[in-house]
Parts: C-alpha cells; sequence; structure tokens
C-alpha cells in the first residue's frame, strides 16, 4: 500500500506541475497582450436582461450602474422579476416611468430559476447583442464598452469580463477576493488558447443570432452560464474575455451558502461535461486541456479524500495497537519511523508544487491590480489556499453524489 500511495502522490504532482507549467507558458506568451482589447469600430444595438428575485437591497444600485453606463449602443434594460415577494418590482417601476430605456417584465409565475428567467426576458430583445447581468453585480462605466469590440470578429458568440468582489467585510469574503481575482487571471489565459469555459453571470454579452440559433441557456442545467458556453464552443464559435472590464459581485458571506454554491458550480459542470463528453474529446484545444483539466481535477479531489481517510485511520489503528500492546507487553511493537508513509521525494515534491502554485497566486493578483488585493493580505491568501486544499474533495464528492442522484430522479 505504501508504494501504490507513493505512485497517487506522484501521479497528483505531475498532473498539477503539468497544467500549473502549461498556465506559466501561455502566461510568458501573451503576457504583453493580457490587458489589451479589440478597438471600437461599431456600435452595436445592446440589451441588458436582468434577471431578478427578491433583490430589493441590490437591484436600484445595479439599474443605476447601468444607466451610468459609456456605451452609446445600449437600447434596452430589461427587467425580468420573477414574482418577488419584497419591494423589487415597485422599485424597477420607478426606473421604468423615469427612464425610457428601462423595462420591466413579471413572469407569469414563479419560475424559480435565472435561466428560465433569462430566456424569458431575451423574448422582449430584437438588438444586435444581448447581455447579462446579475441583480448584485455593479459594472463599471466603461465595463461594456470594452467588451464590445471583440464581436468585430465574426466567430465571437460571447464575451466574458473580469468578475471582482464588491463586499470584504467578512474574512470569508477576503477568500473569495483572493480566488475570484485567480479565476480572472487563469481564465485570461484559457483565453489565449480559446479555452474559455464559462461566461459569469455577473457580466456577460452574447451575440443574439448565435444565442437564439444554439438554443439559448439549458434550463436543466444549474449553471447555464458554463452550459452555454460549452454548447458555443462545441458549435465551433469562439469566446473572448476583456480583461479591463470590471464587474462587482456580491458573495456568500458564511460558509453554509458558499459551499452551496460550490456544489451547484460542480454539479453544472458534471452536467455540461456529461452533455458534451463525446463532442469534446474530438475536439481541438478545449477538448485536449479544459476537459481533461475538469476530469483530472475531480478524480484526484476523490483520490485525495480516500488517501486522507485511509492515512488517518491507519495511523490511529496503528497507534491504538502501540498503546495497548505496549503497555501490556511492557515493549514497543512499531516505532514512529514506521508509521510514516511519506518518503522524502514526495515532501520535495509537494514543497516545491507549494512554492510554484503560491507563486503563481501572487503573479495572478498582481496582475489585477485591484486595491483590495493590499486589504487581503498574504495571510489570506495562504488561509485560502489551505482551506481550498481541504474543502475541494468533500466538495466534488458531495457534488458527484447529488449530480447522480439528479440523474437517475431524470430516468
Amino acid at each position: 500500500m505504501p508504494e501504490f500511495l507513493t505512485l497517487i502522490y506522484l501521479f497528483y504532482s505531475f498532473i498539477g506541475f503539468y497544467f500549473l507549467f502549461l498556465f506559466i507558458l501561455v502566461y510568458a506568451k501573451n503576457k504583453d497582450e493580457f490587458f489589451s482589447v479589440p478597438k471600437l469600430t461599431k456600435n452595436y444595438s445592446l440589451s441588458i436582461v436582468i434577471p431578478c428575485y427578491n433583490e430589493g437591497k441590490s437591484i436600484g444600485g445595479v439599474i443605476e450602474s447601468l444607466l451610468n453606463s459609456s456605451y452609446v449602443g445600449l437600447k434596452k434594460i430589461i427587467v425580468v422579476d420573477d414574482c418577488s415577494t419584497d419591494n423589487s418590482y415597485e422599485i424597477i417601476k420607478k426606473y421604468e416611468k423615469k427612464y425610457n430605456i428601462v423595462f420591466v417584465v413579471k413572469t407569469p409565475k414563479m419560475m424559480g430559476k435565472a435561466s428560465c428567467s433569462k430566456n424569458y426576458g431575451a423574448k422582449f430583445t430584437d438588438t444586435e447583442l444581448i447581455g447579462f447581468v446579475d441583480a448584485d453585480s455593479y459594472p463599471e462605466k466603461d465595463a461594456i464598452t470594452k467588451m464590445i469590440g471583440f464581436f468585430d470578429d465574426k466567430e465571437i458568440a460571447a464575451v466574458t469580463a473580469s468578475i471582482f468582489v464588491k463586499r470584504m467585510d467578512k474574512f470569508i469574503e477576503k477568500l473569495q477576493s483572493v480566488e475570484y481575482k485567480i479565476i480572472v487571471f487563469s481564465r485570461k489565459l484559457l483565453g489565449f488558447i480559446d479555452a474559455i469555459y464559462v461566461t459569469p453571470g455577473p457580466l456577460a454579452i452574447y451575440r443574439k443570432k448565435y444565442f437564439d440559433k444554439v438554443g439559448r441557456f439549458d434550463e436543466e442545467n444549474y449553471t447555464e452560464d458554463i452550459e452555454l458556453t460549452w454548447n458555443f464552443l462545441s458549435k465551433g464559435y469562439k469566446v473572448g474575455m476583456s480583461v479591463p472590464s470590471k464587474a462587482y459581485t456580491i458573495v456568500p458571506d458564511n460558509t453554509k451558502d458558499w459551499y452551496r454554491q460550490r456544489i451547484r458550480w460542480n454539479i453544472g459542470g458534471l452536467q455540461a461535461i456529461n452533455k458534451y463528453k463525446k463532442t469534446f474529446l474530438k475536439r481541438g484545444i478545449f477538448g485536449s486541456f479544459v476537459f481533461p483539466f475538469f476530469v483530472l481535477s475531480w478524480v484526484l479531489g476523490i483520490l485525495g479524500i480516500g488517501i486522507l481517510i485511509y492515512r488517518s485511520f491507519r495511523r490511529v489503528f496503528i497507534n491504538y495497537l502501540v498503546a495497548k500492546y505496549s503497555i501490556s507487553a511492557q515493549t514497543a511493537l512499531f516505532s514512529l519511523r514506521e508509521i510514516n508513509l511519506t518518503p522524502s521525494v514526495l515532501v520535495f515534491f509537494g514543497t516545491a508544487f507549494m512554492i510554484i502554485s503560491l507563486s503563481f497566486t501572487l503573479l495572478a493578483l498582481s496582475y489585477t491590480k485591484e486595491k483590495g488585493f493590499k486589504r487581503t493580505g498574504l495571510l489570506n491568501i495562504l488561509v485560502y489556499s489551505f482551506i481550498y486544499l481541504l474543502a475541494y474533495p468533500f466538495i466534488v464528492i458531495n457534488s458527484i453524489i447529488k449530480y447522480l442522484s439528479i440523474k437517475q430522479k431524470l430516468l
């Protein structure tokens, strides 16, 4: 068994090093273009749809941020109220009366899913582009303007932005701030190899013709933004990212909600993998990089928790035997040296991987150029990395169990 564990550790390290160094190589080749965006040559007509349910505390600010947008092609701001029980509808109505580009539509009945509200709102648009903004997300004034130039490329179906954490009052929000900045950096690197796998809900813009052609959002998927992106890629379309375009979103402020959100993200990813596995195994860089990355991350997550449980129970059992028989026989049957299963070479690989990963994290955070990084601090970065490393295997296993349960119910 120790030899098997050694092989698992080495395999784990190899996969980690492989993807990490691939990211670094992509960065080295494209670092001068990280913040570049295509020049705006045409003011495409644009409608923005905001799905809303009980967002009375934030919806006014979201509408205000869009009204302040510098993009002159913005024709409609459509807020879809999914039968809210708070004052959301009344607030939206006030904006509708005051501004001729703001429209509120109410769903015939409560749909309960953002994807359903988004598709419902899309019915009221007739512009060249359609964008979506979450009801708790705030795009900067020039965010949309810096995204539009990508659509001069006729193969571009979608453009995403840099998403950051708006509120960092609690420690868990600060930890997520670190995570979101790393995601921004990593997603742009994936963009250089045409492998962006998600256009997040806080701010994304789509070419309306392609959006309609692929069937809009899949209302059965837990993460409609991941599924739609994979749908575009499976049809041969491209997805771009404008790093200078920034939107700030509200994130979970407690561990329970954070955990549930990550479970939902993973279930949505599993649904997308299952739906498009045959397509991507035959197609380009996405199939040879991102698809294996998703699958291997889940596999390694499961192996990680399996090894942790095995080693923990084995150590407890051995210590129990040592204590029991040493006392009765007044001698030690095992030495601490025999309990140690981790060769020094694995310690070396683990330490090296941690140092390189931390360096990559610091590079990512420095490239986001966010003032929040100074407030976050190195301690939060280390705590985030440690917590995520421990929690991820449990999230993976729970996600797979729930996904299989959902799949079984549909059969």
